[in-house]
């Protein structure tokens, strides 16, 4: 078996055997509060899955060299390939992401070069049809290195497991045999038992996350806008109506009397205010009667010139 599939073989089942478990101590992070996605969540989250990567990735490998290789590994298969696994992809990885991230550029960059030379002297592009162009021209070489460099990882991967192949002692008998014995050698003798450590540990798991939420009760936010709520209506009750407006008109009156009791010396000002605007009247009225007389005395005056003048004519 080639090493990048042995690899790939290892790998898969790895990832999806750890992974509900990875999940539930997700879960549980955030129903305490804590984003598994940053900071402590984060470092407590790769920190919980060292054991568990262990266990998925002995369980994994060792079913792997026994119905494919039909070899059965040593003890202590799991933590020693997670260790070489470990050491080599913290070394791979971050070159990969690397050498990627240089085609992806120089890519990108030669792409804009073709494409602005062939709008300057050839046609223009519209942009739809550019961003595709351009989309294809540099995601298919960036692509193709991907490829190359996972399949490289997954061969680095395969070559360090074909180490505990060799170390591995070959299992003699029909596949039949070996399926049997694998089963065996998963599934204990006492099966209730099983059952009942793990429907046990399921409850006690729902148990934790529901105490851990803040609110048991799935409910909206404070600040959600309900949308397409229709609003009831409600029904009018003259009686109530006139007897709710009665009590108002009552609660007003109270209130007046209680604010005529507090400040009597307002009520003395208006009552003040109120003389002085009578008064205001009749000194105002003196002035017109005054005018009166003079333009009497004034219009005598007119007729009298008047009449001495027709006498002189």
């Amino acid at each position: 078996m080639s090493n990048a599939k042995l690899g790939l073989l290892v790998l898969w089942p790895t990832f999806w055997t750890g992974f509900p478990l990875k999940m539930v101590a997700a879960l549980l992070m955030l129903a305490a509060g804590v984003h598994p996605w940053e900071g402590v969540g984060l470092e407590a989250l790769l920190v919980l899955s060292i054991p568990i990567d262990v266990w998925a990735l002995g369980l994994c490998s060792r079913t792997v060299f026994l119905e494919r290789l039909s070899v059965d590994p040593p003890k202590g298969t799991g933590l020693r390939l997670w260790g070489l696994w470990a050491v080599f992809s913290v070394v791979y990885l971050p070159l990969l992401f690397m050498i990627l991230g240089g085609v992806k550029s120089l890519a990108q960059s030669a792409v804009h070069a073709t494409l602005h030379f062939v709008e300057s002297n050839v046609i223009v592009i519209p942009i739809a049809e550019k961003i595709s162009l351009e989309l294809v021209m540099w995601g298919l070489p960036a692509t193709i290195v991907l490829i190359i460099l996972v399949y490289g990882w997954l061969f680095g991967l395969g070559a360090l497991a074909q180490r505990f192949v060799r170390a591995s002692t070959p299992v003699e008998g029909a596949f039949q045999d070996i399926v049997s014995k694998w089963d065996l050698l998963r599934i204990p003798r006492d099966q209730p038992l099983l059952l009942t450590a793990f429907t046990g540990t399921g409850v006690v798991l729902i148990m934790v996350f529901w105490g851990l939420l803040p609110v048991s009760t799935p409910h909206p936010h404070e600040e959600y806008e309900f949308v397409d709520v229709q609003k009831v209506e409600k029904k009018i009750v003259p009686k109530k109506v006139i007897k709710s407006a009665e009590q108002v008109l009552a609660r007003a009156e109270a209130t007046l009397k209680e604010l005529e009791k507090e400040n009597p010396a307002a009520e003395t000002a208006k009552g003040e205010k109120g003389a002085a605007g009578q008064e205001k009247p009749s000194t105002q009225a003196t002035p017109a009667a005054a005018k009166k007389p003079a333009a009497t005395g004034a219009a005598g005056s007119d007729g009298h010139d008047h009449d001495h003048g027709d006498h002189q004519h």
